[in-house]
């Protein structure tokens, strides 16, 4: 672990970031699912109308509460790990908001990381197959460019369904259009890896076996 893509430095801070992270989710399931044993149930009629079993009907309500906590942390904690590893290299790189300078809503736009002229939008995935966040980010990225900055937009895992691919080949279109960077997948991570001389996939691959789960 001494090379600077998977340096100590980098891989400990990571993995108490990742420990907080765990810890918090865990916190979050247990207390859910302590809460869940009192939920009203009378919902399951419909279920056992459509054939799933009072058994099976908790276990997907247990998991679909699972589920939403598990999306939320692990977004927050990958954004999160991408940040630090930014900072790590560019120490001045902050979170910034600009002014809306094409429309009246909303007032401003947030930069999730901005180093020099680079304004980074920092995604763990984008599974939205709303047609709005188009126009949105039309504004957004435009504003950003008339700002002065370049805009770069890294998601790190590409969706699966077949509309919110198609979201996201538009967006891809409209960053490059207008003079931005859009990266996603492994070329999400060979970005990160470059820009900062860290290799966040490899400590993060070093971890999740360290877990032996």
């Amino acid at each position: 672990m001494g090379d600077i893509a998977i340096n100590t430095e980098a891989y400990k801070a990571i993995l108490d970031l990742s420990d907080k992270y765990a810890a918090d989710l865990k916190n979050q399931i247990d207390l859910r699912t302590e809460e869940m044993k009192s939920d009203d149930k009378s919902h399951y009629l419909i279920y056992k109308v459509l054939g799933v079993s009072d058994k099976e009907g908790n276990l997907i309500d247990l998991y679909q509460n699972k589920g939403r906590f598990l999306y939320k942390y692990a977004g927050a904690f990958l954004e999160e790990a991408a940040m630090y590893c930014i900072k790590y290299k560019y120490p001045e790189a902050v979170k910034s908001k600009i002014p809306n300078t094409v429309g009246a809503r909303p007032k401003t736009f947030e930069i999730d990381c901005l180093v020099g002229d680079k304004a980074l939008e920092i995604k763990w995935r984008d599974a939205t197959t709303d047609g709005d966040h188009i126009t949105k980010e039309h504004t957004r990225v435009k504003v950003i460019k008339e700002n002065g900055y370049i805009p770069i937009r890294v998601m790190f895992y590409y969706p699966q369904r077949l509309q919110a691919q198609k979201i996201q080949e538009t967006l891809e279109t409209l960053y490059k259009g207008i003079g931005g960077k859009y990266y996603y997948g492994d070329y999400a991570w060979n970005y990160i890896k470059e820009f900062t001389g860290i290799d966040l996939l490899e400590i993060l691959k070093q971890i999740a076996t360290s877990r032996n789960i």
